[in-house]
């Protein structure tokens, strides 16, 4: 049986804020850790029946680049949810939530930019 090995390092500050996330993965072409500003981590315990996150982003992570990166998470969400289950009506209605999130949050930066 193969074996892959994904390794996450953090690296924080005084106050425990994280400053780097790099990851490197066994199963691919990258020859060096690569780098991230934020990651959603998730597992599930089927003895408890319970999601068990990580949710880590730097310092430096824009409000934008946090909406982008909620937005593609929801939409890669939905398609996994829908390749494992084939339930296209809730898959829409994933993705439907996520674009009004994406639109929303578009119309909030707009109305914020014009009020400074």
């Amino acid at each position: 049986m193969q074996k892959s090995t994904i390794t996450i390092d953090v690296t924080m500050d005084e106050k425990r804020v994280p400053s780097a996330i790099e990851w490197s993965a066994t199963d691919t072409s990258a020859t060096s850790a690569q780098p991230a500003k934020a990651m959603m981590i998730s597992f599930w315990d089927g003895a408890e029946k319970a999601a068990l996150r990580i949710d880590l982003w730097t310092k430096d992570m824009m409000v934008d680049e946090m909406a982008d990166f909620f937005y593609q998470t929801m939409m890669t969400m939905a398609d996994t949810y829908g390749r494992a289950t084939h339930y296209a009506d809730q898959v829409e209605e994933m993705k439907t939530f996520a674009k009004g999130f994406y639109e929303r949050f578009r119309e909030k930066q707009l109305k914020d930019n014009k009020a400074n």
